[in-house]
This record gives structure tokens, C-alpha cells and sequence, in this order.
């Protein structure tokens, strides 16, 4: 324990649960709780749970779980310390200087070392563009137009054509391979020894929202492959969290963000004065990379390249931006085929009219779903109509549904009310379906495969958590030593220790545990999603069923380790009359 029991508290109950995760996922009010898609996995029905009451979050999908404190450990990739900073500072709550544990200290200072690599790395690369070395490489920039400011404001850069260059001139700079090697920079090979990853390339430094160089990409002046090359993933990158020129993006005081491609199409918009193009990092846009972007604007105009594989791009970006609850547009750049292209091609003043008549993101869906359709064939035609009621119904509220429904209707030519009619009818067999879905969420495959005592464990917690007087009834029965593993027995025994002051708190009974996976543990303890649906006499067999299950392995476990012969009869005594026990909840 870093903190003390009374600061970590202090952090956590000054920080609402729902508030701080709202930031980073949308999510709608259902009963007691709020749902909303799983920031940890892809899923298309919510399952992520957090609890208002209880102060916790949970994904019956994925099985992830925790209070405020690990939600951003787990999102963020912050250690307990780093999370606890951040939100004593969204709370104001002054924290003591503390001194850092030798395994905290060397995480921090790793992290901290290849981020000082990095730099060095991004001075290097930008020294070489500048050298007659990097000539090739500044007349390639120059070739696209970029400015000599522009490539200063971004630190572009140029790796030399010696495949163990940079190798050479960091190891001279005195750092070691321990620390090169978390860098991702280098190739560790025993027959060819260390290599630079990058080489002869144009490079572009990636940096965080903080200005922090954090990783690179790599794109080659000729035809080889691969035409860009990225940093792997280390300690200090995450390419699903990060996006390329956000650490500009976020300070452009513009409520929209320009959703590009690659490097250069970033680039080039920021020449052009569009400060606030953002790019994902070489990898395909993910839910993550949309909540990351809800922090800074509300609505987004997706710019991605006008062939095919740009279209397909925009297509499944947008089901992630809408989740986020983002406005979209999509930009229309033909006849250029990106950003880069148009403006040396219009301008900039011309690009500018382009995103004032950006479409909307739902026409331009319906627009592409129309080209797969011979609107000449009846059959054809018809099929088209089905399609787009059953897009129709992805809006849940009413009014904007019918303002959608207008709106095709309008631009496609559709007859409003056969449409209308046609929605209204494919609706009706949806109904129950996501009832379904939200009455019985997934349980986590890990859940599944739990074993009984601890699955026993697990539901009766849940059961006991809001119920003090049921409480009371099962600890005349079974205390926390009949919780035998260590872990679960130290989770029973705070757990005991509320409750008989009055309230149960799980998301406190956390503070005592630093690591996410068992953050993750004490809240699959707290949920059971088979409790709402249940009678009281079901919750009672329940109950006791649990109770008797945590009790048998307690006395099995017992038995196994008795001492003596008066330790083994008094345990045989008790498991005699362990069907006797019935608890009588009402």
C-alpha cells in the first residue's frame, strides 16, 4: 500500500465512477446502472455495466471489471500510482509525496528512459535530414511540398542507409541494450547481432497528446515494401490509443476533428491550415480511437482516401464514432484521391467549401448500400427499400429516426409511407430481441469455466452485498475462514468487516489491492447477473446452495490439513450436519 487506506478512499469516492468512464465510453441509464459497448473487446450489444451504487463497473462479455482507479489503469495502461495521480487531480485532492517501491520506481523509469531514447532518436533522424546524408530524403519531402517549417513543426526526419546507424550513435550516447532493446528500435538477431528497425526512410516522429516522442513511422522514398513501417507496441505506445497529430489537434480550439488516413495526408492538411487532422497509427480505426477522440470535439469529418479501400474504411469507422456519441460527416474528394492531392490540386480555400457540404454520415452509408442495387429490376429495387428500414432501426429514439426517414425519402426518391410502413414491420420482429440480449447478458468464458466453490463464492456476495438483514442470517453460518483460498479469504474477511458496520463497499474493499487482475477478481465476486430475474424462494435455494458449497470446502479443506484426532472428529461432527442447515431468508 503506497497511499494510505484514507487517501486512496478519499480518491476514489471524490471521483464518480460514472463520470469518469462516461468520458471514455457513451453510456445510457438502464434500471440502476448504465450500459454501454466494452471499451476492452468488440461487441455489438452492450455489456458493460456500471454500477452508481456500488461504485464498480463490469463486462458480463469480456469479464472485465474494477472501480475507477483500475478502470484507468486497464484503459490508460497507467500503473496504480500513475491512476491515482490523475484522479486526485480531476478531483483537487492534494496527494503526499511518497516514495516509490524499487519495482515502481524502475516501471516509471523505464518508461521514462524510452521516451528520452525516442527523443534523442527524433533529434538524430531530423540531424540526417537536414546532412548531405539526407539529401535524398529532404528533396523526397520537398517533392510533396512540404515546407521547411512544416517539416520542423512535425520533426520529420530521414534513418541513414547503415542498417545499424542509429544502433551506433545511441550506444555512443552511453544508453545500454537493456534499455534500446524496450525501444522497439532495434532488431536483437544472434547470427546478424542488432539492427536498426528503420533505415533509409523518411521518418515521422509520433508523439502523444503531451508532445511526447512515443514511437515512429517509417515510409521508404522508392517502391519497396512495406511502404510504411511503424514502431511496435512498448511500454510507452499503444497505436489503438494514440493518434498521429493529436498533440495539435487537441489545442486547434476547432469543435471537430478531420479524420485522415496516413502521415502525409495529416501533414499537408496541417500546412494548408487545417490544424486539426488526426490520423490512426498505421492500424485499422478502433472504438478506443473514438472515445479518445470524444475528449476533444463532438463531431468528426472523415477525409479517408475516395477509392475503395478508403471507402470501406469510412464504413467501418463510423459504427465506432456513433457509438462514441460523435456527430459524422464524410468528406467527398472526388475526382482526387486524398487530401494531399486535392489541395495541391484546388486549394485550400476549395477544401474548405468541401467540409461545410460534407454528407451526412447516414446518407453516405445508404448511398453506397444503393450501388450493390439495379434500381431498374423491380426485385432489385425492393431488396434496396428492406435495406435500408432494417439501417433505419439503428436509431433507438423515435423523432430521429423519422428525421432520418424523411431525409432518404427525400434524397433517394423512396415513397415515404411504404418506407415508413416497411420500418414499422421489420421492427416488430426485433421486439424481445434486445430485451433478450439485456435481461441475459454473456457471461464471460473465464465465468463459464470457474469452479464450483468459487462460483458459490461469487454468487452469494452478490447476493449479500444490499442485504443486511440476509447478512446477518449467513454469518451465524459461515465467517470468512471458510473462505480457504488466501485471496478470496482476504476479500470475505473486508467484505464481513462493512457489513457488520452497516454497508457493504466492494469498490473500496479494492483500494487494498493494486493489481488490475485482481481488481478484476473482486468484481466478478460483487456481480451476479442471474439475481434481478429471481423469485425470492429461487433466491433463497440459491443462497443456500452457495452456503453449502463454501461450507463443504472449508471442512474438506480442514480435513485434509487436521492435526489431531479431536480436530478431525469435531470437523466430522459438522460436516453431519451440514444438510441440515437451511437459511430462511424471509
Amino acid at each position: 500500500m503506497f497511499y494510505s487506506e484514507d487517501i486512496i478512499e478519499q480518491v476514489r469516492t471524490e471521483n464518480d465512477i460514472v463520470e469518469v468512464i462516461g468520458d471514455y465510453v457513451k453510456l445510457q441509464k438502464k434500471g440502476s446502472s448504465y450500459f454501454g459497448l466494452c471499451p476492452f473487446h468488440n461487441e455489438k450489444s452492450p455489456s458493460f455495466s456500471v454500477s452508481p451504487n456500488k461504485q464498480m463497473y463490469y463486462c458480463f462479455g469480456c469479464g472485465e471489471g474494477g472501480n475507477v482507479i483500475s478502470f484507468l489503469m486497464k484503459y490508460e495502461n497507467y500503473t496504480f500510482i500513475e491512476a491515482m495521480e490523475v484522479l486526485a487531480n480531476r478531483a483537487g485532492v492534494e496527494l503526499p509525496k511518497m516514495e516509490y517501491s524499487k519495482e515502481q520506481r524502475r516501471e516509471k523509469d523505464l518508461k521514462t528512459k524510452i521516451i528520452e531514447i525516442n527523443t534523442e532518436a527524433a533529434k538524430y533522424f531530423h540531424y540526417l535530414l537536414k546532412s548531405d546524408r539526407g539529401k535524398l530524403a529532404y528533396n523526397y519531402l520537398k517533392g510533396r511540398q512540404l515546407s521547411d517549417e512544416i517539416i520542423v513543426k512535425f520533426g520529420l526526419g530521414y534513418s541513414d542507409k547503415y542498417s545499424n546507424n542509429l544502433y551506433m550513435y545511441l550506444k555512443k550516447k552511453g544508453y545500454n541494450d537493456n534499455e534500446l532493446r524496450e525501444t522497439g528500435l532495434f532488431t536483437y538477431d544472434e547470427k546478424r547481432g542488432v539492427t536498426d528497425k528503420f533505415w533509409n526512410r523518411v521518418m515521422f516522429p509520433i508523439m502523444d497528446a503531451n508532445n511526447r516522442v512515443i514511437a515512429f513511422g517509417g515510409r521508404v522514398m522508392g517502391d519497396a515494401k512495406p511502404k510504411y513501417l511503424n514502431s511496435p507496441e512498448t511500454k510507452v505506445f499503444d497505436k489503438s490509443r494514440n493518434l498521429y497529430g493529436l498533440n495539435v489537434a487537441r489545442s486547434s480550439r476547432k469543435d471537430y476533428f478531420l479524420i485522415c488516413e496516413g502521415y502525409m495526408d495529416v501533414i499537408s492538411l496541417h500546412q494548408a491550415g487545417f490544424n486539426n487532422a488526426v490520423a490512426a497509427l498505421g492500424t485499422a480505426f478502433t472504438q478506443r480511437h473514438a472515445t479518445l477522440i470524444k475528449r476533444y470535439v463532438k463531431e468528426v469529418v472523415l477525409t479517408f482516401d475516395s477509392d475503395e479501400a478508403g471507402i470501406k474504411a469510412a464504413l467501418r469507422a463510423i459504427p465506432y464514432l456513433r457509438d462514441a456519441g460523435l456527430a459524422i460527416k464524410v468528406l467527398n474528394m472526388k475526382p482526387y484521391k486524398d487530401p494531399d492531392e486535392f489541395i495541391k490540386a484546388l486549394g485550400r480555400d476549395a477544401y474548405e467549401e468541401r467540409i461545410k457540404n460534407a454528407t451526412n454520415f447516414f446518407i453516405f452509408q445508404v448511398e453506397q448500400e444503393q450501388k450493390k442495387y439495379n434500381l431498374n429490376d423491380p426485385q432489385e429495387k425492393t431488396a434496396f427499400h428492406k435495406q435500408v428500414a432494417e439501417m433505419l432501426l439503428e436509431f433507438k429514439d423515435e423523432i430521429e429516426r423519422d428525421n432520418y426517414l424523411d431525409s432518404v425519402c427525400s434524397i433517394f426518391k423512396i415513397p415515404k409511407e411504404g418506407l415508413s410502413k416497411l420500418v414499422k414491420k421489420i421492427g416488430l420482429t426485433y421486439v424481445g430481441k434486445e430485451e433478450k440480449v439485456e435481461k441475459e447478458p454473456a457471461v464471460s468464458k473465464q465465468t463459464k469455466k470457474e469452479d464450483a466453490p468459487i462460483s458459490a463464492q461469487r454468487i452469494l456476495l452478490a447476493y449479500l452485498l444490499d442485504k443486511n438483514n440476509w447478512f446477518m442470517k449467513v454469518a451465524q453460518v459461515i465467517s470468512p475462514k471458510d473462505f480457504v483460498d488466501p485471496f478470496y479469504n482476504k476479500v470475505a474477511s473486508l467484505f464481513w468487516e462493512q457489513m457488520e458496520s452497516g454497508q457493504g463497499k466492494p469498490a473500496q474493499i479494492m483500494n487494498y489491492f493494486e493489481d488490475e487482475e485482481e481488481h478484476k477478481k473482486v468484481a466478478q465476486l460483487f456481480v451476479s447477473p442471474i439475481r434481478a430475474n429471481l423469485s425470492l424462494d429461487e433466491q433463497e435455494r440459491a443462497i443456500n446452495d452457495a452456503v453449502h458449497k463454501i461450507k463443504k470446502e472449508s471442512l474438506d479443506y480442514r480435513a485434509r490439513n487436521a492435526t489431531d484426532i479431536s480436530d478431525l472428529q469435531n470437523i466430522i461432527k459438522e460436516q453431519s450436519m451440514l444438510q441440515k442447515i437451511h437459511i430462511t431468508l424471509s
